[in-house]
């Protein structure tokens, strides 16, 4: 009987018993009579089932494609709930343009999304995976234990070289986005052709010498590759389809809870909204650390932070256009482009630090509360002065943590001239399909 429980099919029949309660409330329309606390109860079980499912699917799918495109497959659809909340925000401005609020809206859940997947992401990840291979006695090749303070570090592997340029190319043009009133569709043409000129050098990679699996995954890739594959089709679908359908009325159901403790629409709509979306991604790469797989769950969230940069702001043009029955611009007002300057500022300054291939527990402490403490400011201004007065304040707080993120960078990017010039080489390796030499690092 303990073998039969131990089973790699137990873990996954668990994983699919989380969801049937929200499929089957979903399917007979129950759902829509649920209280707040009910539909967050229930479809943040199928949630977090779908993100088991998911992760097994793409470690699965490692011994059939590259490594970095059975990643991204997972990001896209990890975080494809933000792409369903921003695209009908765009919609709504598109359907009634004199109405600003709704592309206000789109914009502050996008960039509230992409900060958070650096700010509590990154830093969180890497912060986790020093923890567990600290405590937890489990051997991660990937954590490098340095002496001094606050020194010890997660390593990235090299190859992500080509994910870290391309979002560096999508940062930089991401400042001059609001220079011309809203997103447009140069903006589409330019960040959603990065992205899939990315997965086209990384769908062209070898099959990588796979980790060693174990559980679900080590089971269904001991398989013949005519089982294998429908298997990972399988499960990507399902746990697509729950993402889908879950995650929406988890964020609305997360909102209605926060307004009832008196939190803001609109803060609601920014930071918990895209944090309920995010979920997946965050949970999938904390179940990777766990496994010691702290480099795969890097790669992961790198790869959600591309996407996220290139393909959801280019796809908010496309949607509002459609809606709006002409080529349109999807305006905003200062406010916003002041966010998204400063989600610029701390990409440019993430990747600024990953540039040697290393995140260190002082720079992951770093990002971390530089985030948090921009968050709570602003809050507490929403909370303390009336709207009007609340915003002026706000947009101070925003461009005076812009420049203190591009300051960081520049400073972090004038020592390590020599490690941004090896990861132009590295990605060039990398496109070419030549070996990638592991990075050196005084220590």
């Amino acid at each position: 009987m303990t073998s039969r429980l131990r089973h790699p099919l137990t873990a996954l029949g668990g994983a699919v018993v989380l969801t049937l309660p929200w499929v089957v409330s979903w399917a007979t329309s129950i759902a829509e009579g649920f209280a707040p606390l009910t539909t967050v109860a229930v479809s943040g079980l199928a949630v977090l089932g779908a993100s088991f499912l998911l992760a097994w699917g793409a470690e699965t799918a490692e011994k059939d494609v590259p490594r970095a495109f059975a990643l991204a497959v997972l990001a896209v659809l990890a975080v494809a709930p933000e792409y369903a909340v921003d695209a009908l925000y765009a919609w709504q401005a598109g359907a009634d343009p004199g109405n600003s609020a709704a592309a206000n809206l789109a914009v502050a859940n996008m960039t509230g999304a992409n900060r958070i997947l650096i700010g509590l992401g990154w830093s969180g990840i890497a912060l986790f995976s020093i923890y567990k291979a600290t405590t937890g006695g489990r051997d991660d090749g990937s954590v490098v234990d340095r002496e001094g303070r606050l020194r010890d570090a997660v390593k990235l592997d090299p190859s992500i070289a080509t994910e870290i340029l391309f979002l560096f190319a999508a940062t930089v043009f991401a400042f001059f986005v609001p220079l011309n009133g809203g997103i447009g569709m140069v903006d589409t043409i330019v960040l959603v052709g990065l992205y899939f000129t990315y997965i086209g050098i990384i769908v062209r990679g070898d099959v990588d010498e796979h980790d060693e699996q174990v559980g679900v995954p080590a089971y269904f890739q001991a398989k013949p590759r005519t089982v294998r594959i429908p298997v990972v089709l399988v499960l990507f679908a399902y746990s697509g389809f729950l993402i889908l359908t879950a995650v929406e009325p988890f964020a609305h159901g997360l909102e209605k809870l926060g307004l009832q403790y008196g939190i803001p629409e609109f803060f609601m709509i920014q930071w918990i909204a895209p944090l309920a979306s995010e979920s997946p991604e965050l949970i999938v790469t904390a179940y990777l650390v766990n496994k010691a797989r702290a480099t795969a769950a890097f790669n992961a969230l790198i790869s959600s932070k591309l996407n996220q940069w290139t393909l959801l702001i280019g796809t908010l043009a496309v949607v509002y256009s459609i809606s709006l029955g002409a080529i349109g611009v999807l305006p905003f007002d200062f406010k916003q482009a002041a966010e998204i300057w400063l989600t610029a500022a701390q990409s440019f300054f993430a990747l600024a630090i990953l540039v040697n291939f290393r995140i260190s527990v002082r720079e992951a402490v770093v990002l971390l509360v530089l985030f948090v403490s921009q968050v709570l400011i602003e809050f507490a201004f929403i909370r303390i002065y009336p709207e009007a007065l609340a915003e002026t304040y706000s947009i101070y707080v925003l461009l005076a943590y812009t420049a203190l993120y591009v300051v960081l960078g520049v400073a972090l990017l004038a020592t390590r001239r020599e490690e941004l010039r090896l990861l132009g080489e590295r990605t060039v390796a990398n496109i070419r399909g030549q070996p990638i030499p592991e990075p050196e690092h005084a220590d």
